[in-house]
């Protein structure tokens, strides 16, 4: 799952550097993080413990791109399983189809090595989005089982984000959400957060309030809600 802390951890931009005219941004980028906790979709994966974050982004060019991004979790082995270790694998298609109105549009899967669980944790979604100034609305959608849940094939999300320039480096970042879970309803939620960001010296700084509506999401054997609301916060560093 890619996080929505890293919705809210904006990625920090490279600036083109002037020299005879303005030079292209490398297509290869790296970002390494390290979160207070790994929240996705407003459900914590890590037990509220700290996280380890990182991936790579490629631009091939007209518009399409790949990329891989990794963190450390603890859910899989609270509910049984085996593994640490989360691996999203995704590509995807950007084009700017009308003035300001930017389409995104791709595939996303969800790794989780070695991990035990019947059905499997793995899970493999196709995504929408349309962005428009600050504002991106985005539907992602399972093409079988959502992270587990038996008989989920064609679970949705659907979310609503913005990033509004507060000046000097700072920026606002809210969200909200709603996960489905097909033939689960149990399981359905509506995801909040709010959060600020700040470039620094090359870093971009987060902190953000995160939680959901729901108390499906339990720590095995403990009242423990992993979607209660928390403060998040992150460093994180693109190279």
């Amino acid at each position: 799952m890619k996080s929505i802390l890293a919705a809210l951890a904006i990625g920090l931009t490279i600036g083109a550097m002037p020299v005879m005219a303005e030079e292209a941004a490398a297509p290869l980028s790296f970002n390494l993080s390290v979160a207070s906790e790994y929240r996705y979709r407003g459900i914590s994966q890590t037990n509220s413990k700290p996280a380890l974050q990182g991936g790579a982004d490629y631009e091939i060019g007209h518009g399409f791109y790949v990329g891989a991004w990794g963190s450390t979790i603890s859910w899989i082995k609270d509910a049984g399983g085996g593994g640490n270790v989360e691996v999203d694998i995704y590509g995807g298609y950007k084009k700017e189809i009308a003035k300001d109105l930017l389409l995104d549009v791709g595939l996303l899967s969800y790794v989780y090595p070695s991990n035990g669980l019947k059905p499997s944790a793995d899970t493999f979604e196709f995504y929408g989005a349309l962005t428009y100034g600050p504002l991106t609305a985005k539907y992602s959608q399972s093409t079988g089982n959502l992270f587990g849940f038996e008989n989920s094939k064609s679970s949705g999300y659907t979310e609503l984000s913005a990033s509004f320039d507060l000046g000097g480096g700072f920026s606002l970042v809210p969200h909200i959400g709603h996960q489905s879970v097909k033939n689960n309803s149990k399981f359905d939620y509506t995801d909040y957060s709010i959060g600020i960001t700040k470039e620094f010296r090359g870093f971009n700084l987060s902190g953000a309030i995160i939680g959901a509506d729901t108390n499906a999401y339990l720590v095995p054997g403990t009242n423990k809600n992993l979607a209660r609301s928390a403060l998040v916060v992150s460093v994180k560093k693109t190279f």
